[in-house]
């Protein structure tokens, strides 16, 4: 009996990311990244993705060709993201806003600063606002509890000319809180994104870490690999790292979903959409019941896939006070 082929990814059409990395085209963009190119078994460039300084290596080296972004320098230990899965999130909820409160005839999505994004829990790394300012124009407030975060973030955002104008980073001193003291009274959002800490303490995110580890050595060995594969999806999985706020929350990610369940009504008349990835699906149900339970007038679960992984957008909106 013949072994089934694997679905391959399907990252969203307009996601750059597919398939495998141009690592020629890569290391035209950053000379850097040759020194850590070496062949598969199959004979093909990749790079070793337990290595830390690899991947972020290769994530400079993405930001630099597909999105003119030089400078790109984390603090050691901070979380290193999967620049294709980070997209796919980009392009799914303009999408949303296509679809939704920015139709247009050509039935493509809004473009220009004139839509403003809140990202809540930016990190170091500033990777949505750079990937959706980039892609699509849009002004961002980035924000985060971690004054390290914030500060790196920052600097980002000024050594890149591209950026300066596009990304205003923001510290959330009260980390009790969500949107109360990020949101004032005169702003208005188009649409927030979140990719929140998943797991529910620091046992629990370091369980999760070895399970991952363990599980993507056996995937390699059943490939007769030493080097994780090069397609741009797999590799998401591959990427490792992560500080307290960014991995980990008391109460876990249903527990900080529940709260922004809670805060967004108090915001309603300054948010058009507010979305976040939900990276367990049994958190969906008692979520979605909160949301019926707070009035939310519309929401949406849209299913991104990388490789064997799934991984949820949730959306909510509220009804128009105007009518």
């Amino acid at each position: 009996m013949s072994t089934p082929t694997r679905p391959k990814a399907k990252l969203h059409p307009r996601n750059p990311h597919q398939g495998r990395y141009d690592f020629t085209a890569l290391t035209r963009a950053l000379p850097a990244l040759a020194s850590y190119t070496k062949a598969n078994p199959s004979g093909e460039p990749t790079i070793d993705f337990s290595d830390a300084d690899a991947v972020r290596t290769l994530n400079k080296a993405l930001l630099c060709q597909y999105y003119q972004v030089a400078f790109w320098e984390l603090p050691e230990g901070y979380l290193c993201p999967p620049i294709p899965g980070r997209a796919d999130y980009m392009h799914h909820i303009a999408d949303l806003l296509a679809d939704t409160t920015h139709q247009n005839d050509a039935g493509t999505p809004p473009t220009g600063k004139q839509i403003h994004a809140l990202d809540i829990g930016t990190g170091a790394s500033c990777i949505y606002p750079i990937i959706g300012a980039q892609s699509y124009g849009w002004r961002f407030t980035a924000t985060d509890v971690d004054p390290i975060s914030v500060q790196t973030a920052k600097v980002i955002v000024q050594a890149n000319p591209a950026l300066k104008n596009a990304i205003k980073v923001k510290q959330q001193t009260q980390p009790e809180h969500i949107f109360k003291g990020i949101i004032g009274r005169q702003d208005y959002f188009d649409i927030t994104l979140c990719n929140p800490p998943f797991q529910g303490s620091l046992d629990e995110a370091m369980n999760a870490n070895t399970r991952k580890r363990q599980k993507l050595s056996r995937h390699q060995q059943k490939r007769g690999s030493t080097s994780a594969s090069n397609s741009a999806s797999e590799s998401d999985a591959l990427n490792f790292g992560g500080q307290k706020k960014e991995l980990w929350i008391a109460g876990g990610e249903i527990g900080f979903l529940r709260q922004m369940i809670n805060e967004s009504v108090e915001v309603t008349a300054h948010v058009g959409w507010f979305t976040t990835l939900v990276s367990k699906s049994d958190n969906l149900r008692p979520l979605k019941k909160l949301l019926q339970e707070v009035n939310a007038s519309d929401v949406r679960v849209i299913d991104m896939t990388h490789g064997q992984k799934i991984t949820r957008i949730l959306a909510w909106r509220f009804p128009d006070p105007s009518e």
